[in-house]
């Protein structure tokens, strides 16, 4: 990966994206740290730093995929950003979203983008912070329900909490372009 863009990424991040609290997270537990990635995911230069990252990652990882996305609404502005560096890079990634729950009206489906899709083609999931690592869990299910197959997890922020044991027993990686330990070491610095 790019050194100075994974700098550049943590200085945005811990800027704009990490508060120190009391909080409660997605999977229920309290902490004294948050990191709200909307507000890097969404900042021009945080999508393009974040979708040039991860296709680092790929390529270093020798990671073969046809589609990029994951449960919403976390991994919605990074799979677009993904999708946009890769068109950039002459590199053709759809897009997908998987709702929490299927579409009350229309088609009634739980996964957007599907049209774009082959079944079985390897597919990327995408999250901005993993903590348990449950959205990303209930994105490969229903992506493996529908005949689709997830090869990895790619995360902005791991917190460390043992998401990558969670996912090896499904028999998928977890890589992350930032870790907490690297942001704390980062803030603690600056």
């Amino acid at each position: 990966m790019d050194q100075k863009q994974l700098l550049r990424l943590t200085e945005i991040i811990c800027e704009k994206s990490y508060k120190e609290g009391s909080f409660t997270l997605a999977s229920g537990q309290k902490s004294d740290y948050y990191i709200d990635l909307k507000a890097t995911t969404l900042d021009p230069e945080g999508a393009f730093l974040i979708g040039s990252l991860t296709l680092d990652l790929l390529k270093e990882h020798k990671l073969a995929v046809e589609a990029v996305g994951g449960l919403t609404l976390g991994a919605d502005p990074i799979a677009t950003s993904v999708s946009l560096v890769g068109f950039l890079r002459k590199m053709h990634l759809s897009a997908f979203i998987v709702r929490k729950e299927a579409k009350s009206h229309g088609t009634s489906k739980y996964i957007e983008g599907v049209e774009n899709l082959r079944k079985n083609s390897p597919l990327l999931i995408l999250e901005d912070v993993v903590t348990t690592g449950a959205s990303s869990v209930k994105a490969i299910e229903r992506l493996r329900d529908e005949g689709f197959h997830p090869v990895a997890v790619v995360t902005v922020v791991d917190r460390q909490q043992n998401a990558e044991a969670v996912f090896s027993k499904m028999g998928i990686p977890l890589y992350s372009l930032l870790t907490i330990d690297a942001l704390k070491k980062y803030l603690k610095k600056n």
